[in-house]
């Protein structure tokens, strides 16, 4: 098979290494997925997001035509996926607050009052 920069292919694990995984593409094609190509968030332990035997579907980035060696990205694949993980984890509710000006309030007489004494020193 002839695979291009770009296009998007579908493999199996083969080995985790703690900077990256190894894919089986075919019988003549082999790739890498850097531990950098793995999330689009911190990744600290690839056997986290990837096991040996899992098919995947991942993006060939770059490829060695001298030895058929594949550079990979499994977050470009998973991009929209990914985005809509990170919308989720931002949404937050935040408790409504009514504080207003009542605390200024109770407290400008004070605060006059040590002003003028502190000009009258």
């Amino acid at each position: 098979m002839h695979y291009l920069v770009g296009q998007i292919v579908e493999g199996v694990i083969t080995g985790i290494q703690p900077y990256g995984a190894f894919v089986y593409l075919d019988s003549d094609h082999k790739g890498l997925i850097h531990i950098s190509e793995i999330s689009r968030g911190y990744v600290k332990d690839v056997t986290k997001f990837l096991t040996v035997g899992e098919k995947v579907r991942v993006k060939v980035i770059d490829i060695d035509t001298s030895t058929n060696q594949c550079k990979l990205s499994l977050k470009a694949v998973n991009r929209n996926m990914a985005r809509q993980k990170q919308k989720v984890h931002r949404v937050q509710k935040v408790p409504k607050m009514v504080i207003g000006f009542q605390v200024l309030a109770d407290h400008l007489d004070e605060w006059i009052e040590n002003q003028i004494k502190r000009e009258e020193k």
